[in-house]
């Protein structure tokens, strides 16, 4: 005996819907997969009453009408239009109502969440056109108006307007370069011949014994009194830069350039040498204009107090900063400050590797390019004021973390931070302690630390 759990294929197959030999006739009612077209007066009157429309694909093609269907779903929700099967207990009228309802607002849920989404990505569609399009005309102001006139437009109103909302990509290069400036007198040539020296230097060293372990990448024999040996070094850090962008690592579009370009710098600067986090700076340049112009705009970034005497290790200056920061964090965030002061969570902990990577490493890619942009305008008081901005931005969240948890925080900060928002907090930061600006201030601290070595 078979049992009819499927009523309606019996019922088909009977009527000669669909047989065992495979002929379909395309009768009205359900296929596995999908439903054959029917008139509406072949429907069942349950089936009207629920309002469903045929398929998906007429309420594509239903024309004018088809406003009335653009937010149904789609689903195997769609399937459920028969009763329960013949060989069950019928149910009762009111259990049937109460199913047929449940059913109703599972649809009409359905619905409203779809809904919900299309106006979702209508906004956020807007608003991607509306941004593209701020970029587009920004960028014709700064290739028309104020890069032609750099000397004369560049401290103008206009111009610092448009540089706080973000400089558009397609100028960035151009800007930074103007704004950072070549008092160094680089040459493009000079780039080539250290990074001539810088490979000849490697391919020596890939040559000579050397100690087979990763913590010596330096020959055996001689020691080089300067720093230059610190070449080898640089492939281990390289690896590190970026890691997600899979550009800047070894078989990468940009890796041979940055090796370079590091390379090239170390030869240039044999006393300062390889310093882990200055591949973030020299990859953020790099994506930003020409080998070579990254390289000029790298040593005179370097080439600048602040990096300076960090990538130095001057600790008579690196205090000085130390201390500067902590001036202005007591000043504009005293409770976070307190806080920070009871856990031990020291500036050094955190800002060193701010200062190193000009916030490259910790905040996406993207605000960090506009942390960039007024970075280079306003010089390194703007880094310390970011710093605050940050802790301005997280004091909520910052002042419920211990130790461990806070340093792990500000190392890697969210990777959703909010630029408009984090902009906002840099702007409620007052950078003066009483009448004295940062100039002062750091003045006072370095001639203090100065006297105490």
């Amino acid at each position: 005996m078979v049992r009819n759990v499927f009523t309606w294929k019996s019922r088909d197959s009977q009527n000669g819907g669909v047989s065992c030999t495979g002929t379909n006739t395309l009768t009205p009612g359900w296929k596995l997969f999908g439903k054959t077209a029917s008139k509406p007066a072949d429907l069942e009157p349950e089936q009207v009453g629920l309002g469903i429309p045929d398929s998906p694909a007429s309420i594509r093609s239903s024309g004018s009408g088809s406003k009335k269907y653009e937010d149904v779903v789609a689903s195997s929700s769609a399937l459920i239009l028969h009763n329960r099967p013949s060989n069950l207990p019928a149910k009762s009228q009111d259990e049937e109502l109460k199913h047929r309802l449940e059913y109703q607002g599972m649809v009409e849920a359905a619905r409203k969440k779809e809904m919900k989404e299309v106006k979702i990505r209508k906004k956020q569609l807007q608003q991607q056109l509306k941004l593209e399009e701020q970029l587009a005309n920004a960028a014709r102001v700064w290739n028309n108006e104020i890069l032609p006139k750099w000397d004369l437009m560049r401290s103008s109103r206009k111009a610092r307007d448009l540089w706080w909302s973000g400089i558009p990509p397609s100028v960035r290069g151009k800007v930074w370069k103007l704004a950072i400036g070549n008092d160094l007198n680089i040459t493009h040539q000079l780039y080539d011949i250290c990074v001539a020296r810088a490979q000849e230097r490697l391919r020596a060293a890939e040559n000579s014994s050397c100690v087979d372990t990763p913590d010596c990448m330096f020959p055996e024999s001689g020691d080089n009194p300067d720093k230059e040996a610190s070449v080898e070094l640089i492939q281990l850090d390289i690896s590190r830069t970026f890691p997600h962008l899979c550009i800047f690592q070894k078989g990468g579009p940009y890796y041979d350039i940055l090796h370079c370009l590091l390379g090239a710098y170390v030869c240039y600067r044999p006393d300062v040498g390889y310093v882990q986090g200055m591949s973030f700076i020299a990859a953020v340049l790099i994506l930003n204009m020409e080998a070579a112009d990254a390289f000029v705009c790298f040593a005179n970034l370097l080439n600048r107090p602040c990096h300076m005497a960090f990538f130095h290790l001057n600790q008579p200056m690196m205090e000085a900063y130390y201390s500067v920061y902590n001036e202005f964090f007591r000043e504009n965030l005293p409770r976070l400050f307190a806080h920070f002061s009871e856990s031990c969570l020291s500036a050094d902990l955190y800002l060193l590797d701010w200062m190193y990577t000009v916030f490259a490493k910790a905040m996406p890619l993207d605000l960090a390019c506009r942390v960039w942009d007024i970075f280079l305008r306003d010089g390194e008081e703007f880094l310390f004021k970011t710093a605050l901005g940050v802790l301005h931005l997280n004091q909520d969240a910052l002042l419920k973390l211990d130790f461990i948890h806070g340093a792990q925080f500000l190392t890697k900060l969210p990777d959703d931070l909010a630029g408009d928002q984090l902009f906002k907090s840099i702007e409620a930061i007052k950078m003066n302690v009483g009448k004295q600006k940062f100039s002062e201030v750091l003045a006072h601290f370095v001639e203090h630390c100065e006297d105490s070595s």
